[in-house]
């Protein structure tokens, strides 16, 4: 009677959630190895289960191995644009020319549409823009610009979408930005902070679930190079 109950219960359990069945390599083994004389017709079905579920399997495999592929090119090619960049800002003879370069080379190097260098300025009327490339701002300008106003502290890299605040650093082509990068520049002892920001037409160039670890690269050695200029 117990063994009739068990049986039941069983046969119930796996009725009701076969794929635990279907999962357990062992379990498929036996049955794939019974004899077809003892399992009749079952073991075919069976094993064709079976083999439908390894291909799926399979093919998610190959789908992640695909991506794996994609995700290591798309970082390697990020790895290469970086260090283009940086190599071209380190050539430039005179501020002017890296001025030149970081609108020019530089940007187009990065892919991005539009490059800005702010730097903080304890000048009164700091809010002029020093040609197209660097704009004066007042002290605290780049905290506030980072933030937005939220209480919290302004990271190093900040990927986002493109907020328009008013802050006029894209000018006539504030309207056509998507997405920025806002990196956060320490231009050493007795400078205020400055900032690089990127403005892309592409929503998806910056977002927030992206790494930033090669934009912080990239701005530790573009800190090290303004500091070059300021000394």
């Amino acid at each position: 009677m117990n063994k009739t109950l068990m049986a039941d219960e069983l046969r119930e359990k796996i009725i009701a959630n076969p794929d635990t069945l279907l999962e357990d390599h062992d379990v498929m083994r036996a049955l794939v190895g019974a004899s077809d004389a003892n399992a009749g017709g079952n073991i075919v079905d069976l094993r064709a289960i079976a083999m439908t579920r390894l291909e799926a399997r399979f093919d998610r495999l190959e789908d992640t191995h695909r991506n794996v592929i994609a995700a290591a090119y798309d970082n390697l090619a990020g790895t290469n644009q970086v260090h283009r960049a940086i190599l071209r800002m380190m050539d430039a003879a005179d501020f002017n020319v890296f001025l030149q370069d970081l609108a020019g080379d530089v940007s187009n190097t990065l892919r991005v549409d539009a490059i800005r260098l702010v730097l903080e300025s304890e000048t009164p009327n700091a809010e002029n823009s020093m040609g197209p490339v660097v704009n004066l701002a007042p002290a605290g300008f780049v905290d506030d610009y980072v933030k937005l106003g939220r209480n919290m502290p302004a990271r190093q890299v900040t990927l986002r979408r493109f907020y328009d605040t008013g802050a006029g650093l894209f000018g006539d082509r504030a309207e056509y930005m998507q997405s920025e990068a806002c990196l956060k520049l320490d231009l050493g002892a007795g400078h205020l902070p400055g900032m690089l920001v990127m403005g892309s037409e592409d929503p998806q160039q910056f977002t927030p679930q992206q790494g930033t670890d090669l934009l912080t690269f990239f701005t530790g050695v573009f800190e090290r190079v303004m500091r070059r200029w300021l000394a």
